[in-house]
């Protein structure tokens, strides 16, 4: 059946899921956005108009709870000592862990630049006085809460990978390294909070999920000269999440990393790859790793997923504008990775099959890996019980120059070079090769309609 907007008419029984699978997730969204212990719930906006930023944050958005951690606390360098793996193999000891509280801590931080004061494209996204956009200004649309009524995190606290208590072992998170540094942010924060700025690595940068993409992208916010940072807009592209910059409050595609309205139109943020794997996967690799903490200063029901049934593949993309592409379902998850122009979707399906797929994109070999035991993070109520969707992984399967072919046995990836076992991070943890770690290719793992949507011209393999 065909459920994209403009279709010709549904049976009574289609219109009254339309219509109530509409009414769940515009009562979801607005409940990401309301603080659970405020005295007062943040207003929903309904306006496609909402006020500059600067303002909206103080009057509109909810006010953090404070809790016990809220007192001052000192920044942890985080830099030192993480052992830096390349691409080859580390032969050398590797540097001892760094030591951490035992209490969720914050880690040292690298500021942002102040806002400028021209105009703001998060107040008026039709003025004028801006370039040209790259997305007609009458798309982006209001998707009910107010700028950062979903409220990024800008001083996030972490706590050891092997002080969770907090975490189911198949749940996923995001899992990021950047200039040897792994993190991880669980989707069961993510999902209430979409922005975490932090700083990894030494790098400044935002971490981002979308719920009703079910995407992350990780974005450097180093442009130029200045250090950005940014926020949640309450607006949607494409059913996509709309960041703003605080600096200029130019409006941002999380999907893309384009600046597409606003003084910074055109411009394009630097992207890193993140994978979202089980939580359990990520431990196993990374014991002394930090992880994003439940102790953020806002009240917010963690573990329970405000979005429940949003990825059954039968029913239609929240506030989506235009016809889906119908060479697939709307709803159906991909593998999306994109090289040098060059898109390619790989259905979860097919992948889940496969185990391994190697294709060739851009005129490079990658190898895109399919592992069991992740929980949908859109599913049950209760992210942990979300039914299997497993985790995915692409990498250039070029190690010392020489090119790797893989196989699975269903947990692990074997390389037919050495017999070696690798992990889904692409980290070879056994065998003569143990040590090394693949170079990872940016992938998104995603519904078919925002991947069509932002590259309408993509291969799929299915």
């Amino acid at each position: 059946m065909d459920l994209t907007p403009g279709s010709p008419a549904l049976p009574a029984n289609a219109r009254r899921f339309r219509v109530g699978a509409l009414l769940v997730a515009v009562a979801v969204v607005a409940s990401a956005c309301t603080s659970t212990e405020s005295s007062e719930s943040a207003p929903v906006s309904g306006t496609d108009n909402p006020v500059k930023a600067s303002s909206a944050a103080s009057s509109s958005a909810p006010v953090a709870t404070p809790t016990a951690s809220d007192s001052p606390t000192t920044a942890i360098p985080t830099t030192q000592n993480v052992p830096d793996l390349t691409t080859t193999r580390v032969d050398e000891e590797p540097a001892a862990a760094p030591v951490y509280p035992t209490e969720p801590f914050e880690v040292e931080q690298i500021a942002a630049d102040p806002p400028d004061s021209g105009p703001s494209a998060l107040a008026d996204r039709f003025d004028d006085a801006f370039p040209e956009p790259l997305v007609d200004p009458g798309r982006i649309r209001s998707g009910g809460p107010p700028p950062d009524g979903i409220p990024p995190l800008d001083t996030p606290r972490f706590v050891t990978a092997q002080a969770v208590d907090y975490l189911g072992f198949n749940e996923p998170v995001l899992a990021l390294t950047v200039g040897g540094e792994s993190r991880a942010y669980p989707i069961q924060i993510m999902t209430w909070h979409e922005i975490v700025n932090d700083t990894v690595g030494g790098v400044p940068v935002s971490v981002t999920y979308c719920p009703l993409c079910n995407s992350a992208v990780a974005y450097d916010r180093r442009l130029g000269d200045r250090i950005l940072s940014f926020g949640t807009s309450g607006m949607l592209y494409n059913s996509a999440l709309v960041m703003y910059d605080r600096q200029t409050e130019s409006l941002w595609s999380h999907f893309t990393g384009e600046a597409i309205v606003g003084l910074l139109t055109g411009e394009q943020a630097v992207t890193y790859p993140v994978s979202t794997v089980a939580w359990g996967d990520w431990l196993a690799a990374n014991p002394n790793g930090l992880v994003l903490s439940t102790d953020t200063g806002w009240a917010r029901d963690y573990g329970r997923n405000p979005y429940p049934g949003y990825d059954d593949v039968d029913t239609i993309p929240f506030l989506f504008d235009g016809d889906t592409d119908g060479r697939l379902l709307a709803k159906e998850r991909v593998i999306g990775i994109r090289r040098d122009g060059d898109s390619v979707a790989i259905t979860l399906e097919n992948l889940t099959d496969e185990g391994v797929l190697n294709i060739d994109l851009a005129g490079e070999r990658i190898s895109v890996w399919h592992r069991p035991g992740t929980a949908s993070a859109l599913d049950d109520i209760t992210l942990a019980d979300g039914r299997d969707v497993g985790s995915t992984g692409a990498f250039v399967p070029v190690l010392d120059g020489q090119e790797l072919e893989f196989t699975t046995d269903g947990e692990w990836f074997i390389d037919d070079g050495t017999d070696s076992q690798w992990n889904v991070l692409g980290e070879a943890i056994a065998g003569p090769l143990a040590g090394s770690r693949l170079e990872a290719v940016e992938h998104v793992d995603t519904f078919w309609f925002a991947w069509a949507a932002f590259r309408p011209d993509t291969q799929i393999i299915s």
